[in-house]
């Protein structure tokens, strides 16, 4: 028994009282939500040993992808998927505790770019193997092509979102 059984039975449900209800569909964007609060709150979990949260572990790693330079803050709102408001919140805290810096642009001081620090990095390199051992077990129930195909379809569900 799956912990998405009672859900499917309640879409069930909803299926019989309004005949129109688009199940799978319901039952797909249900998963993906279901399954994203499942890595949400177990990545936090490793993450807390850390003091870090999931949303500041992603801006630490999307600052960690691009080392050739810093990302202002509207470029890592979109890389880490959050809002503008967020990130500066989540950067004051990541500043607070060292692990992020803020650079004046160098051609316009109004704009910011944010960079990790040395001890920024370390503590990337420190959760990573972590964090890592944690995605491996996420997918564990998918073989390597059961993965490849499930990226497909997935990337394949997110270009028909955003054609919308």
């Amino acid at each position: 028994m799956s912990s998405f059984d009672t859900t499917e039975t309640r879409i069930d449900a909803t299926c019989e009282r309004w005949p129109g209800f688009p199940r799978e569909p319901a039952v797909l964007v249900r998963l993906v939500k279901v399954i994203y609060k499942s890595v949400h709150d177990r990545a936090n979990s490793v993450l807390r040993e850390h003091e870090l949260s999931h949303a500041e572990y992603n801006i630490l790693m999307m600052l960690y992808g691009t080392p050739a330079r810093p990302l202002n803050p509207s470029e890592l709102a979109e890389a880490a998927i959050e809002k503008s408001a967020n990130i500066t919140r989540l950067t004051d805290k990541l500043c607070a505790m060292g692990l992020v810096e803020r650079i004046p642009d160098a051609n316009d001081r109004r704009k910011l770019g944010l960079h990790l620090t040395a001890d920024g990095l370390s503590c990337v390199q420190g959760v990573l193997p972590k964090m890592a051992d944690l995605l491996v077990q996420q997918v564990q129930g998918l073989n390597e092509k059961e993965q490849l195909q499930l990226e497909r379809l997935l990337k394949k569900m997110l270009t028909g979102l955003e054609a919308n």
